[in-house]
C-alpha cells in the first residue's frame, strides 16, 4: 500500500481547484457541453435561496452563449455602519455564496453590484479576484445583488453554450419544493429577444 506524507501534498488555490474539478461545484466535468448551463443553474439556485431557508424573487438574463446575469433581492452581509463586508478574496462576492464565487473562477470577467439600504457598490473581478476596490454606483432598489458573468471561452471549449429556450423550472434543483416561500422569476434570453416567466 502506497503511503502519503505531508511533503507530497499540495494545497490548491480556490480558482485552481474549481477549474481542476468543476464537477464538485457544478455536477459536470469540463468536457461536458452542459457545463455553461449547469453554472447558470447553480448561481440561480444560490440567489433564490435565502439564509433563513425561504426563497426570494430573482431574475435571469442570458446575454450571450457564455454570458449571463442573475439579480436577487437578498441583502448582502454588512458591517455595523451598513457597508458591505468583504467576501471572497476581499471582494463583493458574499462569503456565504459559494456558487457565484465558483462561477467567477470559470469566468474571464465578473461584475457584481450590491445594494444596501439604498446605496450601491460595484466591483469588477478577473476570475474570482478583484481588479480593484469597489466603487459607489446607483442603487435601483434598497437591497439586492446583481452579478454578471462572462465564462472563459478557452475553458469551456469551442461551440459550448448556455442551453437555448430555458424555462425557470429547468433552473431548479431537487428540494426546491420543501421551502415554504414561493419564488417567481423570469428568464430573458437576449440572444433572440425571448422572455419567459413562471412561478414555482
Amino acid at each position: 500500500m502506497e503511503r502519503y506524507t505531508a511533503d507530497r501534498l499540495r494545497v490548491m488555490a480556490f480558482e485552481e481547484h474549481v477549474r481542476a474539478r468543476p464537477a464538485m461545484y457544478f455536477g459536470v466535468d469540463r468536457d461536458s457541453a452542459a457545463l455553461p448551463t449547469e453554472v447558470l443553474q447553480r448561481v440561480a439556485w444560490d440567489a433564490m435561496h435565502r439564509r433563513d431557508g425561504t426563497r426570494g424573487q430573482i431574475s435571469v438574463t442570458i446575454t450571450s452563449d457564455l454570458g449571463f446575469t442573475v439579480e436577487d433581492e437578498r441583502p448582502h452581509s454588512a458591517d455595523e455602519r451598513g457597508r458591505p463586508l468583504p467576501g471572497f478574496f476581499g471582494s463583493l462576492l458574499d462569503e456565504d455564496r459559494w456558487a457565484p464565487a465558483a462561477a467567477a473562477a470559470l469566468s474571464v470577467r465578473t461584475v457584481i453590484e450590491v445594494w444596501l439600504d439604498g446605496l450601491g457598490y460595484r466591483q469588477e473581478l478577473a476570475g474570482a479576484v478583484p481588479t480593484g476596490p469597489w466603487v459607489e454606483c446607483p442603487a435601483p432598489r434598497p437591497y439586492g445583488t446583481r452579478t454578471a458573468f462572462h465564462l472563459d471561452p478557452t475553458y469551456v471549449g469551442p461551440g459550448e453554450a448556455i442551453a437555448w429556450a430555458l424555462r425557470p423550472e429547468e433552473l431548479q434543483e431537487e428540494g426546491c419544493e420543501t421551502h415554504p416561500s414561493p419564488a417567481t422569476f423570469s428568464i430573458r434570453d437576449l440572444r433572440r429577444g425571448a422572455d419567459g416567466s413562471a412561478g414555482e
